[in-house]
């Protein structure tokens, strides 16, 4: 009986409790307010929020592109006769001069050459001045019809014979004094060298694999940038602009340059500037990207071939359509989420592309149109097919500015 009882008061305990929240002041209100509000599943009534129509405003763009340092020339020196060498007379990554003599080949047997190949050709000269006596003695008798045709015939043969042979012998000497001048290896551009592979006492030959140094001109240098297709063909657009422009001025006007900026990865380093060079028109299948090089002044020889650095290129106003970076988030594919405002005033969330930022903006490449409205400020509260109610998004000007919640209190202490 008494256990009857216990459960009978814990039952009607619990009801009076269920009945007390149900009835309770206020607590009915905000539960349908927390279904029925702004935002909830059951919202009824516009969305508060703060548009932006978006359109294409002319800004200077700056791109930061990868880039390698690349020779302006690199020339590998190697023999072109065959010997011993003798002599190194350059000293190891110094600056050489095209022409200067590098090494020095044993040259002994091509002196030889050349000394048995001008006593061929004084020999080749001593048979013509016989030939040509023979010829004048002939050509005497000729007029005293005492002499066949045929020995006159011979004669001038071999009068011509002679002469080929003396041209013969010339050539000859002209190479060998070639070969001589081989044995004496200069340098073929002027430059930086580097290590020698081979020591004196080494023997070389023409045509080998393995060159003796290896001279680079690293002044000025290239600089190739990857870029990719989508943005190098603005990029050619505003170039080809730049060439049009250049091509209606004067001839005595200079013509208009793209200059480069060039970063080194090094602390203390100043950034070097150049010129865009060219773009290549072939696209890397592998990467989707087009290589763009640049022509750079490197008098202190800060940049060496093969470095990595950034470059920063400029390519001028350009037409971009921007949007503030506060009005878009960064979804888990990379791109970024908007919500776009229908003309019948819903809301439909969009992803697009950006190609980089500029300062507190994005710069829009894909999926999104000059013309149309975004949501800037609560779409926080939105929902796909959500009605809003807009009013136009005025961005805080810099410098002294307050928000609109600050300004009541600062008129107040004022």
């Amino acid at each position: 009986m008494k256990k009857s009882t216990l459960i009978t008061g814990l039952i009607f305990v619990a009801a009076v409790a269920v009945l007390a929240w149900l009835f309770w002041p206020g607590s009915g209100e905000e539960a349908q307010q927390g279904m029925a509000g702004p935002g909830g599943y059951g919202a009824q009534g516009p969305v508060a929020v703060e548009t932006l129509k978006v359109k294409k405003e002319a800004i200077e763009m700056t791109m930061e592109l990868p880039a390698r340092v690349v020779a302006y020339r690199q020339s590998d020196v190697r023999p072109q006769v065959s010997g011993i060498i003798e002599e190194r007379l350059f000293e190891q990554g110094s600056l050489v001069e095209k022409g200067q003599q590098l090494y020095q080949l044993d040259d002994a047997r091509y002196m030889a050459n050349l000394k048995s190949a001008e006593a061929d050709l004084q020999n080749a000269k001593a048979q013509l001045k016989t030939v040509e006596a023979r010829s004048k003695r002939i050509r005497s008798l000729e007029a005293q019809k005492a002499v066949s045709e045929q020995d006159l015939d011979d004669v001038l043969a071999q009068l011509d014979q002679a002469k080929a042979a003396i041209a013969m012998a010339q050539a000859n000497v002209d190479l060998q004094k070639i070969n001589m001048e081989y044995t004496k290896i200069k340098a073929p551009i002027s430059g930086r060298i580097g290590q020698s592979f081979l020591t004196e006492g080494a023997l070389v030959s023409s045509g080998q694999a393995q060159p003796l140094a290896q001279i680079t001109q690293l002044d000025p240098v290239y600089v190739d940038m990857q870029i990719s297709a989508e943005r190098a063909q603005m990029l050619i657009r505003k170039l080809n602009e730049y060439q049009a422009e250049a091509i209606s001025e004067a001839e005595d006007t200079p013509t208009a340059k793209k200059e480069v900026t060039v970063v080194v990865n090094q602390a203390g380093q100043e950034p070097l500037t150049g010129t865009l060079a060219f773009s290549n028109v072939v696209v890397d299948e592998s990467t989707g990207a087009i290589t763009l090089r640049a022509i750079i002044d490197n008098e202190r020889f800060q940049l060496l071939p093969g470095m990595f650095v950034t470059a920063s290129l400029q390519p001028g106003k350009v037409e971009q359509l921007l949007v503030p970076q506060r009005a878009a988030t960064r979804n888990p594919q990379g791109g970024l989420d908007l919500w776009v405002v229908n003309e019948d005033n819903t809301a439909k969330k969009t992803t697009v592309q950006s190609i980089q930022s500029h300062g507190d903006q994005w710069i829009i490449g894909d999926g999104l149109e000059s013309g149309q409205t975004i949501v800037v400020t609560g779409y926080q509260k939105l929902q796909p097919g959500s009605q809003v109610s807009a009013t136009p998004w005025q961005p805080q000007a810099k410098g002294n500015q307050t928000s609109p919640q600050q300004q009541p209190a600062q008129a107040g202490r004022e």
